[in-house]
């Protein structure tokens, strides 16, 4: 199952576009993705959202009220640098999407209205890119640890980050325990 988030502020363009992930089929080079999909109207609440769950791909409006969709795929990439993220906008400009490309690392800009093939294509070429990306750290992380460069607990903690962010950042107590509730924790 692919998580999919979708940020528009037009409900009536997240009404079609989960109406159209919920029914057309999204494959690409052999492998078929079954989406689970998220939409929001406001992007500061899928951003909330996004800190919270872990999402395989996020596809935001360009132009939008009080944040646009490159700062809303900016957070998105501090909080989920591994999800791959689209723009989907009715408004082309050349510097916003020089800028989306530089600053977010956005898969591809997509023109409203789009094409239901070409979307469904561009999102699961999104997530296929995705998937070989993982896999590619996965299988260097292995040669690494037969090449004697991580041990066997290095690559398992990372492991182990990739799935659960922050999994792995212990917080130790002055008498040595691990504290579990960030209002006990040190300020350092």
């Amino acid at each position: 199952m692919s998580r999919v988030m979708i940020v528009d502020d037009e409900v009536d363009i997240l009404k079609s576009l989960k109406r159209l992930l919920r029914v057309a089929p999204c494959a690409y080079g052999g492998q078929t993705f079954t989406l689970e999909v998220e939409a929001y109207s406001v992007p500061s609440e899928a951003l909330e959202r996004a800190r919270h769950e872990e999402f395989d791909l996020f596809i935001s409006d360009f132009r939008m009220p009080k944040m646009d969709g490159i700062e809303f795929l900016k957070g998105t990439k501090e909080l989920q640098p591994d999800a791959a993220r689209l723009i989907l906008s009715g408004y082309a400009d050349l510097n916003a999407l020089v800028r989306a490309v530089n600053e977010v690392g956005i898969e591809r800009f997509i023109g409203k209205p789009w094409n239901d093939y070409d979307l469904m294509a561009a999102i699961g070429q999104a997530l296929s890119h995705r998937q070989l990306l993982l896999e590619n750290r996965q299988l260097a992380n292995l040669v690494r640890l037969e090449m004697g460069d991580m041990t066997a607990e290095q690559v398992e903690a990372e492991r182990l980050e990739a799935l659960e962010p922050g999994i792995t950042d212990v917080h130790w107590g002055p008498d040595g325990s691990v504290l579990l509730d960030p209002e006990f924790r040190s300020k350092d």
